[in-house]
């Protein structure tokens, strides 16, 4: 491919899914401002029935989403994506899917405007709204992104369920944590989900999957009528 090409192919499968869920996310955030959805008497029974133990556990779950985590984290794990599978697809995969949900997030939080829950907040409250939550949807981006990068290099049915588990536990752990912690509203963390899972899929289809896909097409052209 010449480098226009590039350009153009990176532009229909990164950044223009990137726009569409930046409107979405925007849309959405919105809406639910313009709708009375009740969700604060969730937040309220929950800090309600607070206990030190669950304080204890949901600050581990929700550090597993802290920024200079994941930061070091996803850097960590494209250096050794690297070393391992010789290529760099993995590693550029993980990466777009961490950032590209980021880029998403800090251009919307701040105009969608979402005041955090009316309750006590455990945990410091950034200067980003509440919606979407970025802690969950970077939680799936990394989470689930490695899972997918092992998983798809692992032949044992039984392992890949194992790490897919893991990979599904920590941000649904994260979300608990945030919407436990006072930090989110259920919709918050609803849909950093979707939108942790899109940038996932889509640079997934765009980086991890590209090679598969262009051989496939050159098979189909080249089989016999």
């Amino acid at each position: 491919m010449t480098r226009t090409e590039h350009v153009k192919y990176y532009a229909l499968t990164i950044l223009l899914p990137m726009i569409l869920m930046a409107g979405a996310t925007f849309g959405v955030g919105k809406l639910i401002l313009a709708l009375p959805s009740g969700e604060a008497a969730v937040s309220r029974s929950l800090a309600a029935d607070r206990t030190s133990l669950w304080n204890a556990l949901t600050d581990i779950g929700s550090s597993l989403s802290d920024t200079p985590y994941i930061v070091a984290a996803t850097a960590i794990c494209a250096i050794i994506f690297r070393l391992v599978y010789k290529r760099w697809r993995e590693s550029v995969f993980l990466i777009a899917a961490v950032w590209s949900q980021s880029l998403v997030f800090l251009a919307t939080t701040m105009i969608v405007g979402r005041h955090r829950p009316p309750v006590r907040h455990l945990d410091e409250a950034p200067p980003t709204s509440s919606f979407p939550s970025g802690h969950v949807s970077a939680a799936v981006a990394f989470y689930c992104g490695v899972a997918l990068i092992l998983s798809s290099h692992v032949r044992n049915r039984g392992l890949q369920v194992v790490i897919w588990v893991l990979g599904i536990a920590a941000p649904l752990a994260v979300g608990f944590s945030r919407v436990y912690r006072g930090m989110h509203f259920l919709t918050d963390v609803l849909w950093g989900l979707l939108l942790g899972v899109g940038c996932v899929v889509m640079a997934a289809r765009a980086i991890l999957y590209r090679r598969e896909r262009q051989r496939r097409r050159a098979s189909e052209l080249v089989r016999p009528a």
